[in-house]
């Protein structure tokens, strides 16, 4: 009968086989010092960067300092006393405005904040104090107090010569991460998104430069290193880029920052008027445009003769003036309208096309300013 060997001496005999493979292998480095060195491999020349690696260089290293890190700050009270602190609530990007040390960013970056610092390219950081901003464009102005040379202004451009397809670049600090480059294309031209009190924002860029959260509010630049848009928005089911974000056309932003700056708000010239609901359109059977249902006493609207739609004695519709255009651009409702008269400024006159009852008249209407 074969005679089994006990279980803790075959236990035994593999742990001395294992502690003296372990030595061998411990001791490897000491066998092989006589050998030769192994030296590492040689570096293969690359010769010069192409043309256009050289020119995204370049452009990063021209546009990146005016390019920004921007934390606003919240308030919170100290869980063991009565003390209340600011803490950091999010993070985005923003880019210098001008030598006076105006900076913008997005509205949304700033949205609920009751402050913010700006971190420059040196990594200087500064209090930030708000100077203005316009919700329906997603737009803020910042102003920090540094040093001029510390505030290199980005060249602007403009985006109504924009093509589909030609390069673009985006700056920004993705993720809290500071100075990141990205390079896309123009991919479309004239999206509509909504702005995040639900106004339509038109003329939009579309880009396939990878836009992330911490992104927004940075500068979108042209292969001239010139600001021609303001990141702004992805689409992403997942929150991350996806290859579509957008951003607001820098026509815009050039039309909008200066008065923001001078009036530190935007001031919408206004006619007066208050506008009927779409179910008031369908129910009359009313062109496109604007169903006035009221007029402010004394307002512009009133000082030229517009009627509002009203009730009659026994409860029928009095037909009031439907605003359809204005210098004779077509306005199909109350968006349409205000985006119109953005572009005009509080004194101008303008001339507005009427409808009232089948007729159609035009009136001058000179703007005051809204509220």
């Amino acid at each position: 009968m074969t005679r089994l060997f006990p279980r803790r001496l075959l236990l035994t005999a593999a742990a001395l086989v294992a502690a003296s493979a372990a030595v061998a292998f411990l001791a490897l480095p000491a066998l092989v010092q006589g050998r030769t060195e192994v030296q590492p491999r040689a570096v293969t020349p690359r010769g010069p960067l192409g043309a256009d690696e050289l020119a995204n260089v370049e452009l990063f290293k021209r546009a990146s300092p005016s390019v920004v890190h921007i934390t606003s700050l919240g308030a919170q009270r100290d869980l063991f006393s009565t003390n209340v602190q600011q803490v950091p609530r999010g993070t985005g990007t923003g880019f210098v405005w001008d030598a006076a040390g105006h900076i913008v960013t997005n509205f949304h970056v700033i949205q609920g904040a009751n402050g913010a610092k700006v971190t420059l390219a040196d990594q200087s950081t500064y209090d930030a104090t708000l100077v203005g901003f316009f919700p329906d464009r997603d737009l803020a102005v910042l102003k920090i107090d540094a040093p001029k040379e510390k505030l290199p202004p980005l060249a602007v451009g403009t985006s109504r010569d924009l093509l589909v397809g030609q390069r673009v670049y985006a700056i920004g600090n993705p993720f809290g991460l500071d100075q990141t480059l990205t390079i896309g294309i123009v991919s479309a031209l004239n999206r509509e998104i909504e702005s995040f009190n639900n106004r339509t924002i038109r003329g939009v860029v579309q880009t396939d430069a990878a836009i992330n959260p911490g992104n927004s509010g940075g500068p979108l630049l042209d292969s001239a290193g010139r600001l021609i848009g303001v990141n702004t928005q992805i689409a992403s089911p997942s929150g991350a880029s996806a290859g579509i974000g957008f951003a607001i056309p820098v026509d815009e932003v050039n039309r909008i920052v200066p008065r923001i700056i001078r009036d530190g708000r935007f001031v919408r010239p206004a006619m007066g008027v208050t506008a009927g609901s779409p179910q008031l359109h369908r129910a009359l059977n009313l062109p496109k445009g604007v169903a006035v249902v009221q007029v402010g006493r004394n307002s512009p609207a009133a000082k030229a003769g517009l009627q509002p739609f009203s009730r009659g004695s026994r409860g029928e519709v009095v037909a009031g003036d439907v605003i359809t255009a204005v210098n004779d651009e077509p306005v199909a409702d109350l968006d349409d309208m205000l985006a119109v008269l953005e572009r005009r400024q509080p004194g101008e006159t303008v001339t507005v096309t009427v409808w009232r009852a089948g007729q159609v008249r035009k009136q001058a209407v000179t703007l005051a300013a809204g509220d």
